[in-house]
């Protein structure tokens, strides 16, 4: 993750660090899963919905993530001597790609509170329009946050002033770890409503119809199931890398910034699973996509908020 300079063994030594190169591959991984998820996405007329351009936004932030990766990779290694603009820009494309990747997920979560809190009127009320305005309005304030070690927030001419993220500074790192904090505290605002919207919803139901209060139950325990593992990976992948980012500088070793950065990248290669490939109409156009046909097996059922 040190992009600029080179980390101490490359720079000594000239080897390729085994964390590099692991960053680079799960880099590699995460661009060819998000790659394939915007490929369905786009060659599906079908899957143009509001709900299906948020999973293309975060399968877009995080394709970028991997590519940056790669990128920064070949900075640190193969550009000979290293350009300071091409090293500012690769951290900006990390920069701009993760705060999308983030700004999705949180757009997701929002429009899964509201399709339950507005569960009669939301559906028709969000329209495509509004969708792309507030994610193309998302996507300027990534580019923007992106932008900032290019405007002059940066280390280059003060190492001392560097975070554990060059050429990040550390009071950079600090503001975007702060926010980063806020953001998952307002996602798991949002998670516990929901969970107490669905429950309602499955009390109400099973009042109602005394005959399905069982299914009911064991359907709501998987919603909640599920988003309790939404939760628990964006946490263990994410909070624990940006608490060091506020709390740690650059003379803590870089083996700490690695081991915490690496689950942060992989949670790139988690969303796919999560947010797309467990959608039935995603999961039918892959089957299309790979074997021409469906399995009779395979139920195609409503799409719920619980799918995206």
């Amino acid at each position: 993750m040190n992009t600029w300079p080179p980390n101490a063994s490359s720079a000594a030594g000239g080897g390729v660090s085994p964390w590099d190169i692991a960053l680079c591959a799960t880099g590699t991984a995460v661009a060819c899963e998000n790659a394939l998820v915007l490929a369905v996405l786009f060659y599906t007329p079908s899957l143009r919905a509001p709900v299906f351009l948020l999973i293309g936004s975060l399968a877009l932030a995080d394709l970028l993530a991997g590519l940056g990766l790669v990128v920064n990779f070949t900075v640190q290694y193969l550009l000979r001597p290293p350009v300071a603009a091409v090293a500012l820009s690769a951290a900006g494309l990390l920069l701009t790609a993760f705060s999308a990747s983030l700004g999705s997920l949180l757009a997701i979560t929002v429009d899964r509170y509201l399709s339950l809190y507005n569960a009669l009127t939301y559906h028709t009320e969000r329209t495509l329009p509004f969708t792309c305005a507030l994610l193309l309005l998302m996507w300027l304030l990534c580019l923007g946050v992106g932008l900032l070690p290019l405007l002059g927030w940066n280390c280059l001419r003060d190492q001392a002033t560097c975070s554990v993220l060059r050429p990040v500074t550390k009071d950079n790192a600090a503001v975007l770890a702060v926010t980063f904090l806020l953001l998952f505290a307002l996602m798991l605002q949002l998670y516990l409503q929901i969970c107490k919207i669905a429950v309602r919803h499955a009390q109400q139901i099973a009042v109602q119809h005394q005959f399905i209060a069982t299914a009911q139950a064991t359907s709501t325990r998987k919603g909640l199931s599920t988003l309790s593992f939404i939760l628990g990976t964006f946490a263990l992948c994410w909070v624990p890398f940006a608490i060091y980012a506020l709390v740690a500088d650059s003379t803590y070793p870089p083996v700490y910034t690695y081991c915490l950065a690496l689950p942060a990248a992989c949670h790139s290669l988690i969303n796919p699973v999560i947010y797309a490939f467990r959608n039935p109409d995603i999961q039918k156009s892959l089957w299309l996509a790979c074997c021409g046909c469906v399995p009779s097996s395979f139920s195609s059922r409503p799409r719920t908020s619980s799918d995206v």
